[in-house]
């Protein structure tokens, strides 16, 4: 008695927009748990930016609930406003820390930024179709 082990050509296909949704999903975890923490070098670097400490910890809580919600693929209409509150996000981090430490030192916020555009991007082709 030979079992057919063939998988089915949808649960075999990769949706390859977990790849940027992932990378974004690592960073942005670490960063809102150093955020709410109150990590010492972050606290530093909001206080250099301007920022007071408490909007600080508030954006910290926003990033992981933010990544609960482009994780979990049931919420679909939560999704897009978590996609949306990430790209505010970032595009004010890159702005800040061009206005106050030089335009270089908004690269990483905008390389973050475009990990999330992938993601967004191939999530929407993948749902498309």
């Amino acid at each position: 008695m030979a079992m057919s082990t063939r998988v089915s050509p949808s649960a075999a296909r990769f949706d390859v927009a977990w790849i940027p949704t992932g990378i974004f999903s690592v960073l942005m975890a670490s960063s809102g748990v150093m955020y709410a923490a109150g990590a010492k070098f972050a606290v530093q670097a909001f206080h250099e930016l301007g920022y007071p400490t408490y909007f600080m910890t508030m954006l910290g809580l926003a990033k992981l609930l933010g990544v609960l919600a482009l994780v979990v693929p049931r919420f679909p209409t939560l999704r897009e406003w978590a996609y949306a509150g990430f790209t505010f996000d970032l595009v004010a981090a890159a702005i800040s820390h061009s206005a106050t430490d030089g335009p270089l030192k908004a690269i990483p916020p905008l390389v973050a930024l475009a990990s999330l555009l992938a993601s967004y991007f191939l999530r929407r082709r993948s749902e498309a179709s």
